[in-house]
């Protein structure tokens, strides 16, 4: 007896500590499940505030969420239960309205079907019906009226909605008179009501989701223009860079077997430009390049020179606004690395000239038509402004675009005597951008300039196969185009 109950006593401490264990376990699950919610949440609403996670506009609204408001017919139903209203003619009566409101509710959600003149047909026809049926039996079915403004409202927003509101109000006041005397005022009131709140909260919603697909549209053409503006940013850099480097390298190879301390000169420049084209690769990633000009005019100029081919360059007129004078930066650029990778020219003339309202730069160069073609310009192409059409190259193609969005112009083609031309025409003054629209990007200022002088002979062959003169003259030497200082790499 005595063993027994200790055995007892022994397994009824066990399930207690068993309990207890039990407990405690579910406990601190239940401590760190509230915990990792609480963490869950707090990364959530920091995402949602940094624009990872976009706003859930929820499902579409539909006429779903009108159907509810039916109930307000139960009284109806009781009544022709209860033998207050002739079963045939009721029983008709709420089948006709039933399915005229859930036609009118399903298609005022949709903006054609709303418009529809069956949407309209089918509001007038219940319309109709719901004033039959308060006129015939009131009492409950007074109750229809205001069901009948609620549709009035899902379906008619606009300017018109005001009058036709207040019409179907007193309509809905008089029919209630009728039938129960002045307390007709509570339904011509709740009818009101109810066709004035349901066209508020229908178009709000209409206007909240049409704000959130505006907003991610823009986002998304935001997102385009970016890649677009990279895109044009590396051609532009990187081909202009690397034709200055081809030419300077193949006068490099020239020159060493002659003179070594101008071969060494060449590679110097080849290191400046290609440190100076790292920087303005990682300004152009980052968009905040900024343009000058004159600094892309002194560059144009040490190219042609290490290229072979003369250049002049003037200018007059007014100086142009920075934004303008960043856009002819671009043409300067392009126009010269076509005539460097592309003609057989031996002069090339740079004209920048403006007045008070415009301004014109012109870059002309006397190669032959039978110049190679490239990727970025046809040079010797016999058809007006080749290099802009579609499907030629997509330097001149992307300038015109920029220039055409600032209220510019860019043509390109054959001289009048011969050779090519590229002319391009600004406002003095560009107007301020709107925020969050594009804004053309500006090349990146030289921050120095070509030291070497000197002249040399041969002819340097690009990648494409694209022959230019290299260099003119009896030294062998070619000037210095380095486009600014080392800048580490």
């Amino acid at each position: 007896m005595t063993r027994s109950f200790e055995e007892g006593r022994r397994a009824a401490t066990c399930r207690r500590d068993a309990w207890r264990s039990a407990f405690r376990t579910a406990r601190e699950h239940r401590r760190h499940w509230r915990a990792d919610k609480e963490r869950v949440k707090a990364e959530y609403r920091s995402a949602r505030r940094a624009g990872r996670i976009p706003e859930d506009p929820g499902p579409p609204a539909s006429g779903f969420t009108l159907l509810p408001w039916l109930l307000m017919g139960m009284g109806a139903f009781s009544n022709l239960f209860q033998g207050d209203a002739d079963p045939w003619i009721g029983s008709l009566g709420l089948l006709a309205f039933n399915s005229l409101y859930i036609y009118v509710a399903f298609r005022a959600f949709v903006k054609e079907a709303r418009e529809a003149t069956s949407t309209r047909v089918a509001l007038v026809l219940l319309g109709l019906v719901t004033c039959g049926l308060a006129l015939g039996y009131g009492g409950s079915w007074l109750l229809f009226l205001p069901l009948f403004g609620l549709a009035t409202g899902a379906v008619l927003r606009g300017p018109q909605l005001r009058s036709i509101g207040t019409a179907v109000a007193v309509l809905a006041g008089v029919v209630a008179c009728v039938r129960d005397g002045w307390g007709g005022l509570t339904i011509a009131y709740a009818t009101w009501i109810s066709t004035m709140v349901t066209a508020a909260i229908l178009s709000l919603s209409e206007a909240v989701r049409d704000l959130r697909a505006a907003r991610e549209e823009l986002a998304r053409r935001a997102v385009e223009e970016e890649r677009l503006r990279f895109s044009r940013d590396l051609h532009d850099l990187l081909g202009h860079t690397l034709s200055v480097i081809v030419v300077k390298s193949e006068a490099a190879r020239r020159l060493a077997p002659r003179d070594m301390d101008a071969a060494l000169s060449q590679v110097t420049d080849i290191e400046a430009v290609g440190r100076q084209a790292l920087t303005e690769i990682r300004e152009a990633v980052t968009g905040y390049r900024e343009g000058s000009l004159a600094g892309e005019l002194d560059r144009a100029r040490s190219a042609l020179t290490a290229a072979g081919v003369e250049p002049s360059v003037s200018r007059s007129g007014p100086p142009p606004d920075p934004r303008t004078a960043a856009l002819l930066g671009w043409v300067v650029r392009e126009a010269v690395t076509n005539v460097v990778r592309h003609s057989d020219a031996s002069h090339c003339g740079i004209t920048v000239s403006g007045t008070p309202e415009r301004v014109r730069l012109t870059v002309t160069d006397d190669g032959s038509s039978s110049g190679g073609g490239g990727s970025d310009c046809d040079h010797g192409a016999t058809g007006g402004d080749s290099c802009c059409a579609p499907g030629g190259g997509t330097g001149l193609t992307g300038l015109r675009e920029r220039l055409a969005a600032a209220g510019g112009t860019l043509t390109a083609g054959p001289g009048p005597r011969g050779g090519f031309t590229v002319t391009a025409e600004l406002p003095v003054e560009l107007p301020m951008p709107h925020p969050g629209a594009p804004t053309p990007n500006a090349p990146a200022t030289a921050t120095g300039t070509g030291t070497g002088t000197g002249t040399g002979t041969g002819k340097a062959t690009d990648p494409q196969g694209t022959r230019s003169p290299a260099a003119a003259g009896p030294a062998d030497t070619v000037p210095s185009v380095a486009a600014g200082p080392n800048l580490g790499p």
